[in-house]
C-alpha cells in the first residue's frame, strides 16, 4: 500500500476521534442534564406525596377531633331530650340534634376518604422512597463519570491534535490538501475501502483495471463518483 495512503489511515482515525471529542463537548452536558433532572423531577415527586400526606393527616386529626366533639355535643342535646316541656323547645332541639347528626355523617365519610388516601399516599411514599434512591445512585455514578469524561476532553484533543501534526509532517503536502478538501466537502471518510469491487462510499463499481491499480497501491486513487480515495484492505472482497 502506498506510504501516504497508511498515513492517510492513521490521520482518519485520529480525526474520527477528534470529532467525537467535540461532539462529546455538546452532548455530554445534554446527557447530564438529563441525569439531574432525572433526580430533581423523582425528588419533586416524592416531596410533594410527602406533603399530600401531611395535610390529608392533619385534616383526619382535625375531622377526628371535630368529630369526637360533635359526639360529646349530640349526648348532651339528646340529655337534654328529657327535661323539655314544650313543643317549640322540642321542635328546635330536634332540630338541633339533625344538624349535629348530619355533621357527623359528613366528618364520618371525610374520614373514611382521608383514611383511604392516606393508605394510597403511604403505599406510594413507600415506592417513591425506593426509585429516588435508586436513581439518586445510578444517575450519581453515571453524572462522576460523565464529568470525568468531560473534564478529560481538553487534555485529550491536545494529544490528538499533536499527533495529528506528527503524521501531517510525514505527508505530502498535495495529498494532504486532496484528504482535507474531500473530508470537509464529503463530512466523512476521504479514505474508503473497496467493497465487492465497488466504492465502499458511494458503492459505484469500479472497472477490473481500476481495481488492480488500487491493490498495486503506487499511486493514489480516488473514485470518479464520489472522489473519495480509494485503498484495497483484506475487507475488500467481503
Amino acid at each position: 500500500m502506498n506510504g501516504d495512503l497508511e498515513l492517510l489511515l492513521k490521520l482518519q482515525s485520529i480525526d474520527y476521534d477528534l470529532g467525537e471529542l467535540e461532539r462529546s463537548k455538546e452532548y455530554i452536558p445534554d446527557m447530564m442534564e438529563n441525569l439531574q433532572r432525572e433526580i430533581k423531577d423523582s425528588d419533586a415527586k416524592l416531596q410533594e406525596v410527602t406533603g399530600a400526606l401531611s395535610t390529608d393527616r392533619l385534616e383526619k386529626k382535625d375531622a377526628e377531633l371535630q368529630l369526637q366533639e360533635k359526639q360529646e355535643k349530640l349526648k348532651v342535646l339528646q340529655d337534654r331530650m328529657m327535661a323539655i316541656k314544650t313543643n317549640k323547645e322540642y321542635d328546635a332541639l330536634v332540630s338541633e340534634i339533625d344538624q349535629i347528626k348530619e355533621s357527623i355523617s359528613d366528618l364520618e365519610t371525610r374520614t373514611l376518604e382521608l383514611m383511604g388516601e392516606i393508605e394510597k399516599y403511604e403505599k406510594e411514599l413507600d415506592d417513591l422512597k425506593a426509585q429516588t434512591a435508586s436513581i439518586t445512585d445510578i444517575n450519581s455514578g453515571q453524572l462522576k463519570s460523565l464529568q470525568e469524561q468531560i473534564d478529560s476532553v481538553g487534555s485529550k484533543i491536545l494529544s490528538k491534535e499533536k499527533d495529528r501534526l506528527d503524521l501531517v509532517s510525514k505527508v505530502n503536502k498535495r495529498v494532504i490538501a486532496t484528504y482535507d478538501r474531500i473530508r470537509k466537502g464529503k463530512g466523512g471518510a476521504a479514505v474508503v475501502a473497496v467493497k465487492k469491487r465497488a466504492c465502499g462510499a458511494c458503492y459505484k463499481a469500479l472497472p477490473p483495471q481500476r481495481i488492480q491499480e488500487i491493490k498495486l497501491g503506487e499511486r493514489i486513487i480516488t473514485c470518479d463518483s464520489c472522489g473519495r480515495m480509494l485503498i484495497w484492505t483484506d475487507v475488500s472482497n467481503k
